[in-house]
């Protein structure tokens, strides 16, 4: 069994300090296939002191050199495509037929190459230079469901800034990040400018969120998790954007296409094996809608295959873990408990499958607004159908939750969809099943978090602002 036992860290790899190790399990069939080291304070406190020693000089360097930078990077990433997606296929037991997490991780960073080319560091204000700097230090914290995309996403931002970073990725698929490090390093990031510690949240996590060095936390994952960053960070005053999670609403009004409303949502909500924070797992439909809509989302999940990763004709591979395997088993038995009428799937594994973290594709219907299982993020592949009578009720049933992460309309009238779209309270809303650009901010409202991700959105969490002011005309280029 392979052991990963070395950091990246100031440019080279690097022993971890300590000996212990986290061992990795093949969701498909449960069994380890690789161990890597367990980070420790000292590891993250050697790796700050690193890129605190380069920030000087990065920050410093021109965009021209940093877009040159993030160019070379997208060119060692790709030559890497069929290394990351093999190990995305064995981490967590993506298809090897889906490639949306390679492609949206290059389309990241291409945009952060488009933002940055277009990006005015300075410029005048009634006779002030406003200025944007980059923050400093940066801890990044990504999740396991989209590993290679979230790498893209915060580092490009990052790098684009002029900001060193730190990276903790999720403690599930660290073999992703390994793999992006030796990219960046053969693109030849300067030394220090990017850094790789493995380990868990209590310690790696915490460590990065509490050391005076850094200036910037950014975190993809739950709710809970970017609550507890928020606290560890609070003491030494750092900046702290989440993305976190979401239980999206996807509107469908009376004049909307019916079918092509049920199979997006299958495709959307059961993709990735459901766990994605944008999933839109609340389906509204208008009451006298309800049964026919229902027929749709039968005949597509009819269609859904489940069953090994590796296999090209497979659809759904299984979840990450077991802890979310029985997870999401348990909210199964928690939407039968409250009535909730079960259209397909359920608790069990689907049939000819008894090993591996599968879950059967499961929809509910009769479900009330305030079950559990209509408000509490099941990340997994389980939809709920609500109906409404009125329009002011769909809005008020999509914004009756904590979370505001995404929301989805389908309508026949588009002025109709832009109406109830613009009453969504989420960071993103999408009509009939559009597909966002990286150009658009990614983020939430509410528990779902708050800072953006994506675009010069993105770019400008990782900058400060300053006012130059009463300095000479002159001065000003």
């Amino acid at each position: 069994m392979k052991h990963y036992g070395q950091f990246y860290i100031d440019g080279e790899w690097v022993d971890a300090t300590g000996d212990d190790r986290i061992e990795l399990i093949n969701p498909a069939t449960e069994q380890p296939f690789a161990t890597v080291a367990r980070g420790t304070e000292a590891d993250v406190d050697r790796a700050v002191k690193a890129a605190r020693r380069a920030l000087p000089k990065f920050s410093a360097t021109p965009k021209e050199e940093r877009v040159a930078l993030l160019e070379r990077i997208i060119n060692e990433i790709q030559l890497r495509e069929g290394e990351l997606s093999a190990a995305v296929t064995q981490e967590m037991g993506s298809p090897v037929s889906n490639k949306t997490n390679f492609n949206a991780g290059i389309a990241s960073l291409k945009q952060a190459i488009k933002t940055l080319r277009e990006f005015k560091f300075e410029e005048e204000l009634e006779g002030n230079i406003i200025r944007r700097e980059a923050i400093g230090v940066c801890g990044l914290i990504t999740a396991w469901n989209w590993p290679v995309q979230l790498l893209c996403t915060k580092v490009s931002s990052a790098l684009a800034a002029g900001c060193t970073v730190v990276l903790k990725p999720s403690e599930f698929t660290p073999t992703c990040a390994i793999i992006f490090a030796e990219a960046l390093h053969a693109a030849g990031v300067p030394k220090g400018v990017f850094n790789l510690i493995v380990g868990q949240g209590t310690t790696v996590g915490t460590a990065l969120c509490t050391h005076p060095d850094i200036d910037m936390v950014s975190i993809t994952g739950s709710t809970r998790a970017g609550i507890q960053v928020a606290k560890n960070a609070a003491d030494t005053v750092k900046r702290v954007t989440q993305e976190l999670g979401g239980k999206s609403a996807n509107v469908v009004l009376p004049d909307a296409d019916l079918a092509a409303a049920a199979k997006w949502n299958v495709a959307r909500g059961f993709g990735n094996s459901g766990q994605s924070c944008h999933a839109p797992t609340r389906i509204l439909v208008q009451r006298d809608q309800v049964e026919p809509f229902l027929d749709h989302l039968r005949g597509e999940v009819e269609k859904i295959r489940v069953g090994d990763p590796l296999d090209p004709a497979t659809d759904i591979g299984p979840v990450i873990n077991r802890s979310q395997f029985e997870s999401i088993r348990k909210y199964i038995r928690i939407g039968l408990e409250d009535g909730g009428r079960l259209v397909c799937g359920g608790p069990d594994r689907p049939d000819g499958i008894d090993t591996g973290f599968y879950i059967r594709p499961t929809v509910f219907a009769d479900v009330g607004p305030q079950d559990r299982i209509a408000q509490e993020e099941i990340f997994g592949p389980v939809l709920a159908v609500i109906a409404y009578d009125t329009e002011d009720e769909a809005a008020e049933i999509a914004n009756g939750t904590p979370y505001g992460l995404g929301g989805f309309v389908f309508a026949g009238d588009p002025k109709r969809g832009l109406a109830m779209g613009r009453r969504i309270k989420a960071g993103r809303v999408s009509l009939n099943g559009a597909t966002a650009t990286p150009a658009a901010p990614m983020g939430g409202y509410g528990q779902s978090g708050n800072g953006r991700e994506m675009g010069v959105f993105g770019l400008e969490e990782y900058l400060e602002v300053k006012a130059l002011i009463g300095f000479p005309e002159q001065a000003f280029t």
